[in-house]
């Protein structure tokens, strides 16, 4: 049931963010960050789950503290009093955002957040609530500081993501993955970024739908649930590919030209660290994939529900999953 403050909430959230990336002053972005702050938590806490009180509560510390910092940078850099320390306070201001992100090493927070919430505030936090930061970071670029924030990234998601079971924090980590390809994709062209992070909005989307329909939050529901549903079984395999980065997907394209756009930039060992690490990601992706295709569970599924009825989910399935060969056409011709 949809509660009606909700749309309060969901309306303020969505304010906030637009005043951050609209605004000309750093005042507003951060005001505009505060506003998006505090509509979230609201939509996070639920008095009948103690598990989405505590995760609120993280989220809201943390958020809480990266602002600070934030709004401390701003101020230092604004008064022009330490103007030789111009540059530590930039590094300030860029780990503030690169906090309420969630970029490995500042990423602490995220799976944990991300395992006490349900699905669609997952997709929240996985999606929208990255916006604002990312714009702001476009603002004010350290192209060598990012580099070591994407290589940590790169290299946490896949040391951390292997031994999951829980799919929320598979998907965390996956994110923090992917959160490594953005910053390098905006380091030298936002164009990119924003296919990016279009492309990764939709496959995330049609992932978390599939699983909030089915009411799977670990491997092992996942296994049991995709028995007796072979079209869901193929949806849901071809996204976490498509996911994953692999060629005939659509989550292929904003990789591919990530990688041409750093190669043409000279910056030939970043691309090759960065490819060589999300081997490491794709290997857990493929033993889900794989392990859903061939694994038959024998336990009786008493949570059985319909999917005739969710055409949309089969309409952004088929453009995740035969996009690129769309988009590859479409190009070539003009």
């Amino acid at each position: 049931m949809f509660n009606s403050f909700k749309l309060l909430f969901y309306i303020s959230l969505m304010t906030g963010t637009l005043i951050t990336i609209s605004s000309y002053s750093w005042l507003g972005m951060w005001m505009g960050l505060e506003i998006n702050l505090l509509s979230i938590i609201p939509l996070f806490s639920n008095s009948k789950n103690m598990m989405n009180n505590e995760a609120s509560l993280k989220y809201f510390i943390t958020q809480t503290l990266a602002s600070t910092m934030f709004l401390f940078s701003i101020i230092m850099i604004s008064s022009n009093t330490f103007e030789l320390w111009e540059n530590k306070f930039n590094l300030m201001l860029n780990s503030s955002l690169l906090t309420k992100m969630g970029a490995a090493p500042f990423h602490f927070w995220f799976p944990e957040v991300m395992e006490g919430i349900n699905w669609m505030n997952c997709l929240l936090l996985l999606t929208w609530q990255k916006i604002a930061p990312f714009i702001l970071i476009m603002n004010n670029k350290m192209n060598l500081f990012l580099s070591i924030i994407i290589l940590f990234s790169m290299l946490t998601s896949g040391l951390m993501g292997i031994n999951q079971t829980s799919i929320r924090k598979i998907l965390a980590y996956s994110s923090i993955n992917h959160i490594g390809w953005m910053l390098s994709s905006m380091m030298f062209m936002n164009s990119i970024w924003s296919i990016y992070f279009i492309v990764y909005t939709i496959i995330s989307m049609n992932i978390i739908i599939i699983l909030n329909k089915f009411n799977i939050y670990y491997l092992s529901q996942l296994f049991m649930n995709m028995n007796n549903n072979p079209k869901m079984k193929m949806f849901f395999m071809m996204n976490f590919l498509s996911l994953g980065g692999l060629p005939p997907f659509m989550g292929f394209m904003p990789k591919w030209l990530t990688i041409q756009n750093l190669i043409e930039n000279k910056m030939f060992i970043l691309t090759m660290i960065m490819v060589l690490m999300t081997l490491m990601t794709l290997y857990f992706y493929m033993r889900i994939t794989f392990t859903t295709l061939m694994i038959n569970m024998n336990e009786i599924n008493f949570y059985q529900k319909n999917m005739n009825n969710y055409w949309f989910t089969m309409i952004f399935n088929f453009f995740s999953i035969t996009g690129l060969m769309f988009l590859t056409i479409i190009f070539n011709v003009y």
